[in-house]
C-alpha cells in the first residue's frame, strides 16, 4: 500500500504524481509527450523494465543500453545512479519484481563494461547490493549476495584506492551465524553469507591496494564463521539433513540478538508473480559443509608467509572458546584442512603457532592440552620432511617441558603445587592420557626429520634424562626421587618413538659415544623398566633389516632358514664401531643378566640383542667374543656369590643355550653345532627347566634349587675352543673366559648421592697424585705380565678396590692443612717439571761466529745478539 504523501501544495503534489509516472510509464501512452524531454540513457533504462514484472527483463531494450553504455562510457556512471535510485525506490515500496530486473540489468552492464570508469558505477552497484542485504527479507539478502558473488569474480582493469569492505565482511559473517526460523531458509542464508565471505576474499586478496584482508579485525570475523557453519554442518548430518536443526546447534551464538524477519510480504501477488532467488538456489545440490570446506580452504591456499598467523589464531580462539579441543574430532579436522590447504613451506608456521598454544595453556584441563597434542600429533604426520621449520630442537623442548609439567601435575595433584581449598583438582589418568599423547607426537615429529636432525634430536633428549646426583629433578619442587624415576621412564619412552624405524649406514653416527655411554648407564640402574627401555632403544638403532621382530621369541630353532634373516657383509664402519663400543655392550649385556629384578621381557629383549648383534654387526672377532660372553652368562647361572633366584638362574641358563644354538648354526662350522645339539639334547632329557621353552612361559615349573648343574647338560669352553680351533678361530681368544671389566661408569649409574659422585671425583684424582706417582716404580711391560695381569685380574680388583677405599678415607679424614700441604706439593712438582721442560726447549740461538775456546782447550758456544750478529751477504736484502 503507498505510503501517505506529506502535507504539501497542491502544486508540488501534482508535480509528485507525474513524476511517479514518468518513472514507470513512459512510453506506454501517459504523457508521452514528456518522454523527448528525459535524458537518453534515463529512457534506455525505463524502456528495460517491463509494464509486468513477471515478464522479466526485456532484453532487446536491454542490448540497446548496453550498446550505450559501451559506445559512451562516460555515461556509465550516470546509468549506475538512475538504477540504484530506481532500485531504492522499489524496495522502499516492496516491488520486488522490478528489484530482481534492476538487478539483472546491473549484472550484465558489469559483466559487458571493463572501462576506466567503471569504477564509479561499481560504487553505485554496490550501493545497492549493501542496500538489499541491509534488508529483512531473505530472499533479498541472497539477491544482493549473488550479484556481489558475480561481481567477485570479475577482474577490473584500473584499481580502487578508496573502495572498502568492511560493511560486507560484517554483513556476510552475521549472515553465516543466521538463526532463522525457518531451516531451510536458514541454511540458504547461511550458504549465501559463506559465498559472500568467498567474494570478498578473491576481490581483495590479491590486490595489495585493497583493504587488507588478512588484519585481524577481518579474520576475527571471517574465520570464525566458517568454523561455526562447518561445526553446525557436522551437527547437522548427525540428526540428517531433512530434519530440523536443534536449537543446541546456536549456543556459540546465544548472546547474539536472533533476527526476526517476517516474510508476510512474501504471500504478496507482486512477489509471489516475480523469480524468488530461495528457488533458483535449490539447483545447487552442494551442502553447505562442503561448501564452508571449499571456502576455508581457498583462503588458507592464499594465504602468504606472513599472513599465516592472522588467519590460525582465530581458528585457536574459537576452539577455545567453545571447548572443542576435549572433542579432538572437530579440532583435528580444521587442522587437517589447514595444513592440507596452506603451501607445504609454511607448515613450520602452524606447527610453531601450536606450540605456543600449547604453552600458553599449560595450567589447563589435561583434556584441553591431550587435545592440542593430538592436533599437533595429525598435524605433524601431514607435514613434508624436514617441514618442522629451522627451530627442531625447540619444538621438542617444548613437547618435553609439557611432558615434565604433566609429570609434575600428577605428582602434586594440582596445577600450582598447592592443595589450598578452591585449586583444581588434577586426575592422574587424563594426565597418563596426555604424556602418552606427548610421547607419540614426539615420534611423529621425529619421523618427518632426515637422519642427521634425528641424531640431534636424539642427543638433545638423552641430555634431558635426569641422573640422580648430578641434575636436578624438576624445575618444582615437590616431585621427589618419583619424580625423577617418571620423567626418566617418559623422556626413555621419547627416545623408542624417536628411535622406532631409524635407517642408518653408519652406527659411529647413529651411536656416537656422547649418546650411547649416558644411555648404557641407564641399562644398569635398579629400576626395571628403565631398563627395559634402554634394550629397547639399542634394538631399535641397531636393527638395520628389521630382524627384530624375528627374536622376538626365545626358542630352541633346529633350522635358523626359517627366520629368514636378512646378514649383509660387516662393513668397514661397522667394523670400527664394534672395536670401539664392543666391550661395553657386552659387558651391560652380561650385567643385565646379573639383575634380580629381570623379567621375562628382559631376557627376551637381551637374547634379540645378542641375535642383531650377531647378523649386524659381526665379524670373526665380534663371534668369538659373543661365544665368550654365552659361556660367561652360563657360569653366571652356574655361580653361588651372585645370589640369583632359581628363576634368574635358570633364564640366563636358557638364554645362553637358546644364543649358542643361534650362532652355532650362523658359523657354519659342522662340530661346534654337533655340540651344541648334543648340550640341548641331554637338556630336553634330564633339565628340561634349563631350556627357554620351560622357562619363558606363563606359569614355569621349576626346580626349588640349581644346586647340581653339572655334566652333559653345560656347554664346555674347551670343546667349543677345539672344534672352532679348527675352522680358524682363535684359539687363544676363545680359551680366556669372559670377565667384564667394572669402570667409573658402572658405578655412577649406581649412586644414590652427591655425597658418592664426590667420592668417585676423589677417586679419579688420586690417581694423577704425585705421591702415587713416586710410589709405582717404572715396570717393564712383556708377554708374561700381560698374562700375569688377565689372570691375576680377579686380585688386581680387590687391590684396587682396597686402595680406593684407603683413598677415600684419607680425604675424608685427613685435616685440612695435610689436605692442603698435598696440593701445594703437586703444585710446586708441576713448576719443577715446567722449568726443567723449558731448559732443555729453550736454548741460546746458534751464533755465525763459530765457537771459542777456553784456557783449557774445550770449545765454547759464545751466543751474540742478533743485532751484531754478521750474515752472508746472500742472506740480506
Amino acid at each position: 500500500m503507498p505510503l501517505p504523501a506529506p502535507d504539501v501544495p497542491a502544486s508540488q503534489r501534482l508535480a509528485l504524481d507525474c513524476r511517479t509516472l514518468l518513472d514507470h510509464r513512459i512510453g506506454k501512452g501517459v504523457c508521452g509527450c514528456c518522454g523527448a524531454l528525459r535524458p537518453r540513457y534515463k529512457r534506455l533504462v525505463d524502456n528495460i523494465f517491463p509494464e509486468d514484472p513477471e515478464d522479466g527483463l526485456v532484453k532487446a531494450n536491454m542490448e540497446k543500453l548496453t550498446f550505450y553504455a559501451l559506445s559512451a562510457p562516460e555515461k556509465l556512471d550516470r546509468i549506475g545512479a538512475y538504477l540504484s535510485e530506481r532500485l531504492s525506490r522499489d524496495v522502499a515500496r516492496h516491488r520486488y519484481g522490478y528489484v530482481c530486473i534492476a538487478m539483472e540489468a546491473l549484472d550484465q552492464l558489469l559483466m559487458a563494461c571493463h572501462c576506466q570508469s567503471i569504477n564509479l558505477f561499481v560504487e553505485s552497484f554496490l550501493k545497492m547490493v549493501r542496500k538489499l542485504l541491509e534488508s529483512d527479507k531473505p530472499n533479498l539478502q541472497i539477491l544482493g549476495t549473488n550479484s556481489f558473488v558475480k561481481f567477485a569474480n570479475i577482474e577490473e582493469d584500473t584499481p580502487s584506492y578508496h573502495r572498502s569492505y568492511d560493511f560486507f565482511v560484517s554483513r556476510f559473517s552475521e549472515m553465516c551465524h543466521s538463526s532463522y526460523e525457518d531451516p531451510d531458509i536458514r541454511t540458504k542464508i547461511r550458504m549465501a553469507g559463506i559465498k559472500g565471505l568467498q567474494g570478498v576474499v578473491r576481490k581483495t586478496v590479491n590486490d595489495e591496494l585493497q583493504a587488507n584482508i588478512w588484519d585481524p579485525q577481518h579474520m576475527d570475523k571471517i574465520v570464525p564463521s566458517l568454523l561455526f557453519n562447518l561445526q553446525s554442518g557436522e551437527r547437522t548430518e548427525s540428526f540428517g539433513l531433512g530434519k530440523k536443526i536443534s536449537v543446541n546447534c546456536e549456543e556459540p551464538l546465544r548472546d547474539r540478538k536472533p533476527h526476526v524477519l517476517h516474510i508476510s510480504s512474501w504471500q504478496d501477488e507482486r512477489v509471489s508473480r516475480s523469480p524468488s532467488p530461495l528457488q533458483a538456489s535449490e539447483k545447487e545440490k552442494e551442502s553447505p559443509v562442503e561448501l564452508t570446506e571449499r571456502c576455508f580452504r581457498e583462503l588458507l591456499g592464499r594465504a602468504a608467509y606472513g599472513n599465516i598467523k592472522n588467519a590460525v589464531t582465530p581458528v585457536l580462539m574459537h576452539l577455545d572458546n567453545h571447548s572443542l579441543w576435549e572433542g579432538k574430532t572437530f579440532a583435528v579436522r580444521c587442522f587437517k584442512i589447514i595444513m592440507y590447504s596452506i603451501q607445504s613451506q609454511h607448515s613450520h608456521l602452524v606447527i610453531q603457532q601450536l606450540l605456543g598454544h600449547l604453552d600458553a595453556n599449560s595450567k589447563n584441563s589435561a583434556t584441553v592440552r591431550a587435545g592440542i597434542v593430538e592436533v599437533l600429533l595429525e598435524a605433524a604426520a601431514i607435514a613434508a620432511s624436514g617441514s618442522v621449520g629451522p627451530t627442531v630442537l625447540e619444538v621438542f623442548n617444548t613437547l618435553l617441558r609439557q611432558l615434565r609439567l604433566s609429570v609434575d601435575y600428577e605428582l602434586t595433584g594440582s596445577y600450582d603445587g598447592s592443595t589450598n581449598i578452591g585449586t583444581k583438582i588434577i586426575k592422574a589418568h587424563e594426565e597418563r592420557q596426555l604424556q602418552e599423547a606427548v610421547i607419540r607426537t614426539i615420534g611423529s615429529f621425529a619421523n618427518t626429520l632426515p637422519t642427521y636432525q634425528r641424531s640431534e634430536v636424539m642427543l638433545f633428549i638423552m641430555g634431558k634424562i635426569p641422573v640422580p646426583g648430578v641434575h636436578p629433578a624438576l624445575p618444582s619442587t615437590g616431585s621427589g626421587p618419583e619424580g625423577t624415576r617418571m620423567i626418566q621412564v617418559m623422556l626413555l619412552k621419547s627416545l623408542v618413538q624417536v628411535t622406532a624405524g631409524f635407517q642408518t649406514t653408519n652406527m659411529l653416527t647413529a651411536l656416537p659415544s656422547s649418546f650411547l655411554e649416558p644411555l648404557l648407564s641407564f641399562s644398569l640402574t635398579e629400576d626395571p623398566e628403565v631398563r627395559l627401555l634402554v634394550l629397547q632403544i639399542l634394538l631399535s638403532l641397531i636393527d638395520r633389516h628389521e630382524n627384530t621382530p624375528k627374536f622376538s621369541n626365545i626358542s630352541i630353532i633346529s633350522d635358523i632358514s626359517v627366520l629368514k634373516l636378512k646378514v649383509d657383509k660387516c662393513s668397514r664402519q661397522d667394523n670400527l664401531f664394534m672395536k670401539k663400543h664392543s666391550q661395553q655392550l657386552y659387558r651391560h649385556i652380561y650385567l643385565g643378566c646379573k639383575e634380580q629384578s629381570s623379567g621375562r621381557q628382559h631376557y627376551e629383549t637381551l637374547f634379540a640383542l645378542l641375535g642383531l648383534l650377531s647378523v649386524e654387526l659381526a665379524n670373526e672377532e665380534v663371534v668369538v667374543d659373543l661365544i665368550r660372553l654365552a659361556l660367561a652368562l652360563q657360569d653366571l647361572a652356574l655361580s653361588t656369590d651372585e645370589a640369583l633366584p632359581v628363576y634368574n638362574r635358570c633364564a640366563v641358563h636358557a638364554l645362553a643355550a637358546a644364543y649358542l644354538n643361534l650362532i652355532c648354526q650362523l658359523t657354519t662350522v659342522p662340530a661346534f653345532c654337533q655340540h651344541i645339539h648334543e648340550v640341548i639334547e641331554v637338556r630336553q632329557k634330564e633339565s628340561p627347566h634349563l631350556l627357554p621353552e620351560d622357562v619363558f612361559i606363563d606359569n614355569p615349573k621349576l626346580p626349588s634349587s640349581l644346586e647340581k648343574v653339572e655334566g652333559n647338560v653345560l656347554f664346555l669352553q674347551s670343546k667349543i675352543t677345539e672344534v672352532l680351533g679348527g675352522s680358524g678361530y682363535n684359539t687363544e681368544r676363545l680359551a680366556t673366559p669372559y670377565v667384564p671389566q667394572y669402570t667409573d661408569e658402572d658405578r655412577l649409574s649406581k649412586r644414590k648421592s652427591i655425597g658418592e659422585t664426590i667420592s668417585l671425583q676423589v677417586e679419579v684424582e688420586s690417581r694423577n697424585s704425585p705421591e702415587k706417582e713416586e710410589r709405582t716404580p717404572a715396570e717393564e711391560i712383556t708377554f708374561e705380565t700381560l698374562k700375569n695381569a688377565i689372570v691375576d685380574s680377579v686380585g688386581m680388583e680387590e687391590q684396587e678396590r682396597e686402595r680406593r677405599r684407603q683413598v677415600v678415607e684419607k680425604f675424608q679424614k685427613a685435616p685440612f692443612e695435610e689436605i692442603a700441604a698435598h696440593c701445594g706439593a703437586r703444585a710446586t712438582l708441576l713448576q719443577s717439571k715446567l722449568n726443567q721442560i723449558f731448559e732443555i726447549t729453550i736454548r741460546p740461538p746458534p751464533s755465525p761466529s763459530g765457537t771459542i775456546s777456553s784456557g783449557y782447550g774445550q770449545s765454547q758456544s759464545r751466543s751474540v745478539p742478533i743485532y751484531e750478529m754478521k750474515f752472508p751477504d746472500l742472506c740480506v736484502y
